[in-house]
């Protein structure tokens, strides 16, 4: 994986060299991550200038030998090509060092992220800077990682099969009576036990009313008979992260609303799913999964997007939504989630993660495939 993450800030280099920029500073975490492998807290990246580039980070605490590793200590360490620095004190600003760095390496010029840094902190790597011209890196890492490769499509895949098992296991056990805050804990839990790093996001659980809201925070309130569930979780794994939710009926067979409501979220989901392929516009797929909502008069009901990237960071571009500029990439991953919720009753929603590949590799690789049936628990 080292070559790998040397071919990626090569890439960066190239741009930086195209925008006039002689070095990059990169401290979004995610952005140090996919550039080096690893992102300890508080971390940041010095690419170029040349050839030459340094890790910026605090020292591990004494009794904990995996702090450079991510996640759960995943035993990552930056590749052997990059230079690392440790901050002599747990005061200093990793940020600040590097631009320390650049200037004593008599950097031409420094692009930063921007839309990362707080104004105070600009000012300060303004100030080490020392006249050394700066410029906004904008989102060029962002633009990097949207396109996956086969190693992070990998890992995006065991995130989805630990999340599958995680729920899969849920089904199984007792649910009336347990509280949404319960069932969320213990599927987090799962996870971790199957192999993830953590959760990809905090779990939603939602029964009866609650059921269908998006992202729904848990609550006190117990399962109850007849209660639609609906649960969204997702695994991060080596920190790749995907998504899968699902709705389901506790207790007794469906009532004939909640069997229509479901069919037609179901629909919907499907319909956006096969939309997914090379050169579609992103509000193209909003607009196919939405259309049936909107006509069965659930428009008000809908969420307010289709879909979105996922990675590195739950929360990718592209966006599916009404307002979503651009089109899809092959070998992008993305979620399908529409939902309905209706005031006082609850809703449906169901999640996917799936990679954008053209139609004749397939289509689109379904990468979290427990059941969308609507199942009685």
């Amino acid at each position: 994986m080292a070559e790998v993450h040397g071919t990626r800030r090569d890439r960066l280099r190239e741009r930086c060299a195209a925008a006039g920029a002689a070095a990059a500073l990169i401290t979004r975490p995610a952005n140090v991550r996919y550039l080096t492998g690893c992102a300890p807290p508080g971390s940041a990246l010095l690419v170029g200038p040349g050839a030459e580039d340094t890790l910026v980070h605090l020292r591990p605490p004494p009794d904990d030998d995996g702090a450079a590793a991510g996640p759960r200590g995943g035993g990552e360490q930056p590749p052997e090509d990059l230079r690392a620095t440790v901050l002599p004190s747990p005061d200093g600003d990793a940020a600040v060092a590097a631009a320390t760095l650049a200037r004593e390496q008599h950097a031409g010029s420094l692009a930063v992220e921007e839309h990362h840094l707080t104004v105070a902190r600009h000012r300060a790597i303004r100030s080490v800077a020392n006249g050394m011209p700066m410029s906004d890196l904008g989102g060029a890492v962002e633009q990097l990682r949207l396109v996956k490769d086969e190693h992070e499509i990998a890992a995006l895949r065991i995130a989805a099969e630990i999340a599958d098992q995680a729920l899969g296991e849920l089904l199984e056990s007792i649910l009336v009576g347990r509280t949404e805050r319960h069932l969320a804990l213990e599927l987090e839990r799962r996870l971790v036990d199957h192999g993830a790093d953590s959760a990809a996001f905090p779990t939603s659980v939602g029964t009866g009313p609650n059921s269908g809201t998006a992202r729904h925070v848990p609550t006190d309130r117990r399962v109850e008979e007849g209660d639609f569930l609906t649960v969204r979780l997702g695994a991060c794994y080596r920190g790749y992260r995907c998504e899968v939710g699902r709705t389901f009926v506790i207790g007794t067979a469906p009532a004939g609303w909640q069997i229509d409501l479901y069919d037609l979220v179901f629909n919907a989901q499907r319909a956006g799913r096969e939309a997914l392929a090379p050169g579609v516009a992103c509000r193209d797929v909003d607009r196919v999964a939405r259309q049936p909502l909107v006509a069965a008069g659930h428009g008000d009901g809908a969420a307010q997007w289709s879909g979105h990237g996922v990675g590195l960071e739950i929360d990718e571009d592209p966006q599916l939504s009404p307002a979503a500029m651009g089109k899809l990439d092959a070998c992008v991953p993305v979620t399908v989630e529409p939902g309905v919720h209706l005031p006082g009753r609850g809703g449906v929603r169901i999640d996917d993660t799936l990679v954008v590949r053209p139609a004749a590799d397939g289509g689109p690789e379904l990468l979290t495939i427990t059941t969308k049936e609507l199942l009685a628990l």
